[in-house]
């Protein structure tokens, strides 16, 4: 068995290996990469000698690559992709954003600081054409040449054509006007809640059920009264003007709260925390616009989480 100096193996030489290769020769390869011929060839000589085998078989007019040299230049592919997509990251983190973002948002995202996420962004980068889109439907990023939609879920759906970063994890729990808990009672116990009118959020299974838990406890249910929308705003704004018990972000319910407009309902319970995503499509670099949004995104959220907590 031939022996190798693995030592001796340098990095740039597999790229140049693959340069030769993807050139179709030394000449070629030299006008590629502005080293002079006899350079290409002793490198490429040095690297076999690292290796303990021929890469390529030379003959007096024409050259093959060997077998072994078949597998290596896979390797030699990768290392040189993997310089590339550095260079390509430095390049890009000193780039000024520029071009046009396009964000999908769920509708009842502006209950969140959306203008503030909006204002700084546009503050740092002026260059960035921004187009947003407040839809509730799950839209093709690649089809329909998104850079990054927002959502909102305990989980996503797996999909290996995407990439989710988490931005932050938002708890809630019920919330109801004092004009409502005054003629109706205010619930001791989960089970109570079956009795009051409920402004339940609907998806296309329908009306989702309250799920609460307290330490190993847990409960489920549906009041027996209720009003379904998929509009978490809607729900939001009838709970303040006293028509039923809604289940809200602690974020969402912040302002409400301090305008003694809701209170909490059972503040001993939780209801199960919603998750807010950043996707976007592929897993090479993101456009530097595409980053810098994200990068607001996570700050003002987590800022503002954490002046609530």
């Amino acid at each position: 068995m031939k022996g190798m100096a693995t030592t001796d193996l340098r990095a740039d030489d597999l790229i140049l290996f693959a340069r030769i290769v993807d050139a179709g020769g030394l000449t070629r390869a030299a006008e590629v990469t502005g080293h002079p011929k006899a350079t290409l060839s002793r490198r490429l000589s040095g690297l076999e000698k690292s290796l303990g085998e021929r890469l390529i078989q030379r003959g007096t007019r024409h050259w093959v690559v060997t077998e072994f040299g078949a597998r290596m230049l896979e390797h030699a592919r990768r290392v040189s992709e993997h310089r590339d997509e550095a260079l390509a990251l430095a390049l890009n983190r000193r780039a000024e954003p520029e071009g046009t973002l396009r964000v999908s948002l769920p509708p009842d995202f502006r209950q969140l600081p959306l203008a503030d996420v909006i204002a700084q962004f546009v503050r740092r980068h002026p260059n960035v054409r921004l187009e947003l889109d407040l839809s509730a439907r799950r839209v093709d990023l690649v089809a329909e040449h998104f850079d990054v939609a927002v959502r909102a879920a305990a989980r996503l759906p797996d999909d290996n054509t995407l990439v989710a970063r988490h931005i932050i994890t938002q708890h809630s729990g019920l919330y109801a006007s004092e004009g409502y808990l005054a003629r109706h009672g205010v619930p001791d116990t989960p089970a109570a809640l079956l009795d009051h009118f409920g402004l339940m959020l609907a998806t296309g299974g329908g009306a989702q059920p309250w799920r609460l838990s307290r330490s190993d406890e847990h409960w489920e249910g549906l009041p027996r009264r209720m009003l379904a929308a998929n509009s978490l705003a809607l729900q939001q704004e009838l709970a303040m003007r006293g028509l039923g018990i809604v289940e809200l972000s602690h974020r969402f319910a912040r302002d409400p709260i301090a305008q003694g407009h809701l209170r909490r309902v059972l503040p001993h319970w939780q209801c199960p925390a919603v998750t807010i995503w950043c996707v976007t499509a592929g897993r090479r670099l993101l456009p530097r616009r595409s980053e810098a949004f994200i990068d607001v995104l996570r700050t003002v959220l987590r800022d503002g989480d954490a002046a609530f907590a």
